[in-house]
Formats: structure tokens, sequence, C-alpha cells
């Protein structure tokens, strides 16, 4: 079954503070996307790499990941990935995976996978939620602990069955959603889950960075 990675890299990234879109920020001389689209290809499970960018950048993108194959984005990231599965054709299986994602271990990634070979139709990588989880109102006021014990964080390379992705954006052709799994629950499908890893953080703001310049130093 042929495996295609969608990797949506249009977003503006306002909250690292800085001028270029997230996907081209440097990490350690490589941008995220190179980090991201390199991962992917380590892994030895994916067949081909789809990036989706502005319009205004493929060119750019495409000097930079010439093994993988770039498309344009849409405004929204559920556009982007439309347009990612347009340009995927007649792949069986899809990875969606964040560009933000850059140090996300190759294992991790085959275990995704895996598990979708194995015969799952939707399959995430998780981790446990570390930290006591409070409910509160608008204005900040506690309402209840919750119960951390079947809570998850997830990550991605997200793995789903190209027919059953397709189905679920179908199923919400103007819903806009930062979670493809999440469509694919609202459609009635069933989501898995297999072990996440702490360094497929996602780069958000500046002190994510930061860490994460950190930890690609360590890997050198």
């Amino acid at each position: 079954m042929t495996v295609v990675a969608l990797v949506p890299a249009a977003g503006r990234g306002t909250r690292l503070g800085l001028d270029v879109p997230k996907a081209f920020v440097a990490l350690h001389g490589r941008s995220l996307l190179e980090w991201a689209v390199g991962g992917l290809f380590a892994s030895g499970a994916v067949d081909d790499v789809v990036v989706m960018v502005p319009d205004e950048l493929v060119d750019g993108a495409r000097s930079l990941v010439p093994r993988a194959r770039v498309v344009p984005g849409g405004a929204e990231r559920t556009d982007s990935v439309r347009a990612g599965l347009a340009a995927a054709g007649r792949a069986e299986l899809v990875l969606v995976h964040d560009a933000a994602r850059p140090l996300t271990p190759p294992a991790m990634i085959a275990r995704v996978v895996a598990s979708l070979r194995g015969g799952a139709t939707a399959v995430i990588p998780a981790l446990p939620v570390a930290d006591t989880v409070k409910r509160v109102t608008p204005d900040g006021a506690v309402v209840a602990t919750v119960d951390r014990a079947d809570l998850r964080a997830v990550q991605t390379p997200q793995g789903f069955a190209a027919d059953a992705l397709r189905a679920a954006y179908d199923a919400a052709p103007g819903e806009l959603a930062t979670d493809d799994a999440g469509l694919v629950e609202r459609a009635g499908g069933t989501v898995v889950t297999v072990p996440g890893d702490p360094l497929a953080m996602k780069i958000t703001t500046a002190f994510d960075l930061r860490v994460a310049q950190a930890l690609a130093e360590e890997q050198r």
C-alpha cells in the first residue's frame, strides 16, 4: 500500500514573532520544513511527501525539499490538507504531519504506518497528560479538576486510510479543523493511538523554538 505524507506548511506562525512563515524558520541551519520532510523519509515508511505552502513560496520550498512534491496550500489548514489530498492521487494510506514538529523521531512515524498496515483506519500518536488539568469559566474561575487518567496529548503525523480521510473532509465541507482525526471521529470513524514521543513537540512560540534548538544541538 502506497503511503503519502501531507505536510501543511502554509501557516504564518505569528506567535513566533518572526517575519517568515513558521515552516521556513531556521533550526540549526535548516528550515523546520526540511527537518520535518527529512524525518518522514528517514522513517523508511513513507513513499512520497506532498508539501502545501503559500503560492508565493512554492519555488522556494521546492529548492529546500527537492525530494518532496510542493503544491499551493490554502488560507486555512483544512484548505491545505484538501489540496494535499488532491495531489496524493490514488494513495491508499496518508499521513498528515505538522512542519512545526521538526524533531519527530522516524521510529514514531514508522509506528503510525505500521498500525495502518495492521488494519487501523485512523491512527494518532499520543502522550499521557502530565499536568493537572482544570476546567474553568471564561473569567478564569475553576469549575472542576479533570481526571487526567484517560486524557492524552495528541501529536503528528496522524495516519489514515485515504478513503476515510477524504470521506471525513467531504462530510465537513465548510469546517475549519486543526485536528484531522477529529473530523474522522465526527464522521463516525474509529481512531486508535500509538505511543507518541516528547521529541515530537510542536513549535508554536519563541520559547518552543529555544527548546527545540537545545534538543537539536544534543542530536548533532
